[in-house]
């Protein structure tokens, strides 16, 4: 089996509680790793691995012996994508250019994680600057198959059961939709939540950091730590949230199939007594695609502008072709495009407050996962909620003989992280029993 179970909230509180043998687990996580990596490809290559891992292990447990004292992410090995900074790892980034260019101090993120008694598995596998160009990783549910992306080795790698954990990012997909076809949990909490510091960026407008997870329950607790300011004692108004549906031209890009298995989703909700409204939105999805590509153009060529002019040749073609258009987009088209995201997220809240309804229901990908891993797919259904800054969260649902994700994504109001995960968690339960 190239999957394995690995959740997140039950394995930390193992290893807290000496329930699993920290540098047990670490021996069969190098078992797992050495049988199915050859065919997956969802970690950059390190020599000595395990012996690092093996000696941090030790480290801990001489600083932490009391299981009380022991922080919450106690020994849980992390993933980290290949543009976040890691003290004592090069950044690559998917790219041809010499890591020495990209160095920088360590990410945030993965400070809080290592304060938090994390240990780091090693990066994973990005596609080029975490665009198009795709990596070699390959979709641990079905090899012949994408992982998604970009980032691609972090979703694999949770779904493989290397690491309970992995950190990634969204820019338009690169998070919900990796999550979708490698049938784990995503989440991209509201737009600088979690602190970007430390990451290359792509579009610092929209950049953000990623979580991925087995489950929902550690999803919530990475996202209490990593989160700032998060409510630990949230609780929703409502128990079950309002779900509301972005009926029009944004939804019709669905696929005939995709569409089937959404709303099977939404009938088995209904009978569990949810309050499903459909809800017209998007008529001019076409032009907040059209805003975001330039945003995201302008901002990448931005962040390559010396790189590109002396390493122009080592650029691939799709990532070199969005730079060149990115030039392109004047300083005033680029205010203009800032600001549509800004309104774009307003419409949003706005109609969720006319229709009282506390999240957005839609499918995580267009069509089936594609074949081959030359694509990483479309992240049409991401874009919106991408762009608005508005947090998202993949609900895995399993995948179909046809390769559909039968999950769903769902979108909530800015700042309603807490939220989102505990009615996630509802959701959850009810879609995996279809």
């Amino acid at each position: 089996m190239l999957t394995r179970s690995l959740p997140l909230f039950s394995t930390a509180i193992s290893l807290r509680n000496d329930k699993i043998d920290l540098l047990t687990y670490i021996d069969q996580v190098r078992e797992h790793i050495e049988k199915n990596e050859d065919k997956i490809q969802a970690l950059i290559p390190e020599k000595g691995r395990f012996e690092r891992l093996r000696l941090e292990a030790e480290n801990l447990i001489q600083k932490y012996p009391d299981p009380a004292t022991r922080p919450p992410l106690y020994g849980v090995l992390v993933g980290v994508k290949d543009i976040f900074h890691v003290n004592g790892f090069p950044t690559g980034a998917g790219s041809r250019l010499d890591p020495a260019l990209l160095e920088g101090p360590e990410a945030s993120a993965v400070k809080i994680l290592k304060d938090a008694g994390a240990l780091i598995l090693g990066k994973t596998v990005t596609t080029e600057f975490a665009y198009y160009e795709p990596g070699p990783t390959r979709n641990p549910q079905n090899i012949g198959y994408t992982p998604g992306g970009s980032s691609s080795g972090s979703a694999a790698a949770v779904a493989a059961g290397y690491c309970p954990l992995a950190l990634g990012t969204q820019t338009i997909g690169s998070t919900i939709r990796p999550a979708a076809f490698c049938n784990v949990v995503g989440f991209k909490p509201t737009y600088n939540r979690i602190d970007p510091q430390g990451i290359i960026p792509f579009s610092a407008s929209v950049d953000h950091v990623g979580i991925f997870t087995q489950d929902l329950k550690g999803m919530e607790l990475v996202a209490s730590i990593l989160c700032m300011n998060w409510k630990g004692s949230y609780s929703p108004k409502r128990k079950k949230p309002v779900l509301g549906i972005p009926q029009g031209p944004y939804l019709e890009k669905a696929s005939p199939a995709t569409l089937e298995a959404f709303n099977k989703n939404l009938k088995n909700l209904e009978e569990n007594g949810f309050v499903v409204k459909k809800v017209q939105s998007f008529k001019d999805i076409d032009r907040i695609a059209s805003c975001h590509g330039k945003l995201i153009g302008a901002e990448l060529a931005e962040v390559h502008k010396d790189w590109f002019v002396k390493f122009k040749d080592k650029y691939r073609k799709k990532t070199a072709e969005l730079i060149l258009q990115g030039q392109k987009v004047g300083r005033e088209e680029l205010e203009e495009v800032r600001a549509a995201r800004l309104k774009l997220r307003d419409e949003l809240m706005n109609i969720m407050d006319r229709a009282s309804m506390d999240l957005w229901v839609a499918p995580a990908a267009v069509d089936a996962i594609p074949q081959g891993i030359e694509s990483t797919g479309d992240p049409a259904m991401n874009l919106p909620w991408t762009n608005s800054g508005l947090p998202s969260l993949y609900i895995p649902g399993g995948i179909s003989p046809k390769m559909i994700p039968l999950g769903l994504q769902i979108t909530a109001r800015v700042m309603d992280d807490e939220a989102i995960l505990i009615w996630g968690k509802e959701i959850g339960e009810i879609i995996s029993q279809a």
